[in-house]
């Protein structure tokens, strides 16, 4: 069954260069195999896969999301915005919003996320989860 296999992200890139100091510079992600008009990078226990389109940053929804233990959210944040990044705001419903960073509930459960693009205008979420 599909379901027993892990995902892999695909992100679209116009320029395989830029986008390799963006992902490992900027986001600290290992590069994994060179792939044929891309990288794999290991994340976590998965991975995504960057390569070279002309449809790149087309999307305007969010592409992929990486979830931070709640504790390291502050630290990875500020390493963000020291390397440059800007957070985009939306507009949400049951969302509050502090300089770029949003926090959302659920019931008893609140959970924190920022939203930011790559160089390509892919859209980037980082978040602590909903537990």
């Amino acid at each position: 069954m599909i379901g027993d296999h892990t995902p892999v992200p695909t992100l679209a890139v116009k320029d395989l260069g830029r986008a390799r100091e963006f992902y490992e510079g900027v986001l600290g992600l290992t590069p994994g195999r060179d792939m044929p008009g891309g990288v794999a990078y290991e994340a976590g226990s998965g991975g995504l896969f960057v390569y070279e389109s002309e449809y790149a940053g087309t999307n305007k929804a969010t592409s992929m999301m990486m979830e931070v233990p709640a504790d390291a959210f502050d630290g990875q944040i500020s390493d963000l915005r020291a390397k440059g990044v800007s957070f985009e705001t939306y507009d949400m419903p049951d969302t509050q919003w502090q300089d770029g960073v949003a926090t959302m509930s659920m019931g008893d459960t609140s959970f924190r996320s920022v939203w930011f693009q790559d160089p390509d205008g892919n859209i980037l979420n980082l978040g602590t989860g909903m537990g």
